[in-house]
Parts: C-alpha cells; structure tokens; sequence
C-alpha cells in the first residue's frame, strides 16, 4: 500500500519537471551555438551569447515571461519577444520578423531560437536590444562564460 503514494509522488515529481522545461548546461550550449554559426556572427563573440542566455533564461529552453505594459512575451533561451519576432496568438499586432512559431522557440533544440538571434542582428540595435544583455555582459570581461568548456 505504501508504494502507490510513492509511486504518485514520483509521477508528480516528473510531471513538474517535464512542464518546467530543460536547463542546458552552459558549455553545451557555447559548444551548440558555435556550431549554429553565432560564435562571432556581426563580430559578437560567443562569450557574450552564452552571457546573454544565462542572465536572459538561465539557460532554461522553456522560459517564458510575460510583459505587463505592452502584453506581449518572451520566449526561450534568449528571451525573444512576440511584439516583434514570433507569434504567439496572444500579442496582438505581432511583427513575426522572424517567421516563426514562439512555441518554437520553447525547444530543447534551440536551431529556431539562433535563427530568430541571427534575423533579430540585422536590426540597427544589434545584440544591444536586450536588457538582460545590456545590463549584465555589455563591458564586462566575458571570458568566464567559457571556462572549462573544451571549445
């Protein structure tokens, strides 16, 4: 009898764990957005990629927050906005620049979300249009972001 609440609890445990969504491990994304061609993309080093998704996400795939004063979202491991770059249904008069689902954007493979990075670049704002980016990695020795991660 004692194992069908542990066995209810295990399957509530996994369950959160499922909807909370992945949290990479920082050099597997460094060695994934190398890969996906960001490191050095516009001149912007992967050290400040992999700066902007930990203070963006936290690495976290399925990160999403809400933007009270405009109603539009934030998706992903870098946080990209639906009032510009995807769409979600819910933000009304979403640009969609990036042509893409923001659900997509919500993957463990995160392919859509670099491609949706390199599109957001080729706006005048560059790398700069994020916050998490402009308040913690513009003019900061970036290299620690890619200690031990064997690039």
């Amino acid at each position: 009898m004692k194992a069908l609440p542990t066995l209810l609890t295990l399957g509530l445990l996994l369950l959160s764990i499922t909807v909370q969504g992945m949290v990479l491990h920082r050099c597997f994304v460094a060695r994934t957005l190398r890969r996906l061609g960001l490191d050095g993309f516009k001149g912007i080093s992967l050290a400040n990629w992999i700066c902007l998704a930990k203070w963006a996400s936290g690495f976290d795939t399925k990160a999403t927050k809400y933007n009270h004063e405009d109603g539009s979202t934030n998706y992903g491991i870098f946080q990209i906005n639906s009032r510009y770059w995807c769409k979600d249904n819910k933000t009304q008069e979403s640009k969609n620049f990036c042509r893409v689902s923001c659900e997509d954007l919500l993957n463990n493979n995160i392919k859509a979300s670099v491609a949706c990075v390199k599109r957001i670049l080729k706006d005048p704002q560059g790398i700069t249009i994020w916050e998490a980016w402009r308040n913690n990695c513009a003019n900061q020795r970036l290299f620690p972001y890619l200690l031990g991660c064997d690039l």
